[in-house]
């Protein structure tokens, strides 16, 4: 006689036990966090290579422009994309994409020839162009670059802005202190303008004419004695010489905050009172 095993009701349903509802929250809520954590990390990252990306100004060699703290974003752009255009300079992208050639005159960040430290400078120069400084003045193409006198450029004394070399201390509006430099403006071919301080006679205010290779620029610094650009060979940590296109970061495009230096952490109020409100929202 065959016997047909049966299970015991409890056995036959073996029901598995829920967890509690709010456990079931919890693990949800954790892992959908996670996962906009990682969404809004790779937004982040494809903003800042492909749109814009934020840099800061840490010294005067583009005043009177651009101050000492100046924090802007640049436009990643403008020039096409490269490795430079990567955080961590990340090795993804064969060469330069979407390439395009700066204008004369354009404000570019680029990568040091040698150390790959991020710097800032104004094109004057592009490929096959003959660049040469005479007694400062910029010789273009044999033609001399016009440049006209302005009004003395007035600058608030602060942490961020000592009156460095080139300045006279002075008492500028209501008698604060400022320091105060010689300024020009310059108009490249095409209408171009912008301004430069000039301290007087340096040496590097005479330079050789230059033809600008394929695939290069030449730039300057708005601070004219005062920044170690195109003129002088490329040294680590110093003058960026003769610049690669393929260097090329982004161009400067506004101005998103600036500050003097007197911010304290400790302080929260000073973090508003050190800002230089002014220059806040300025095009480059």
């Amino acid at each position: 006689m065959n016997v047909k095993s049966q299970s015991s009701p409890a056995a036959a349903a073996s029901p598995e036990i829920a967890p509690p509802q709010d456990e079931v929250v919890k693990k949800e809520s954790l892992g959908s966090f996670l996962w906009f954590l990682a969404k809004l990390l790779i937004a982040v990252l494809l903003f800042r290579s492909l749109v814009f990306a934020p840099f800061s100004i840490p010294s005067e060699s583009m005043l009177p422009r651009l101050w000492n703290d100046d924090y802007l974003l640049a436009a990643k752009w403008s020039y096409g994309y490269s490795n430079n255009s990567l955080p961590f300079n990340a090795p993804l992208i064969p060469g330069r994409i979407f390439a395009s050639q700066p204008e004369r005159g354009d404000v570019v960040i680029f990568k040091h020839p040698i150390d790959r430290t991020d710097y800032i400078k104004r094109v004057i120069g592009l490929p096959g162009d003959s660049v040469a400084l005479v007694d400062g003045q910029i010789l273009l193409n044999g033609e001399l670059v016009p440049r006209e006198a302005l009004p003395d450029f007035d600058i608030p004394m602060s942490l961020n802005t000592p009156c460095a070399w080139g300045g006279d201390e002075a008492d500028g509006a209501g008698g604060a202190a400022v320091c105060r430099y010689k300024r020009f403006r310059e108009t490249l071919p095409g209408g171009r303008s912008y301004d430069v301080l000039d301290f007087g006679n340096v040496p590097a205010d005479s330079y050789p004419p230059k033809i600008i290779p394929e695939g290069h620029l030449f730039v300057l610094g708005d601070n004219r004695d005062n920044s170690r650009d195109s003129r002088f060979e490329a040294r680590r940590g110093d003058a960026v010489g003769i610049v690669p296109q393929e260097n090329l970061v982004g161009e400067a495009s506004i101005i998103i905050w600036s500050t003097d230096g007197s911010a304290e952490w400790v302080k929260p109020w000073t973090w508003f009172s050190a800002a230089r409100w002014g220059r806040i929202g300025r095009t480059i």
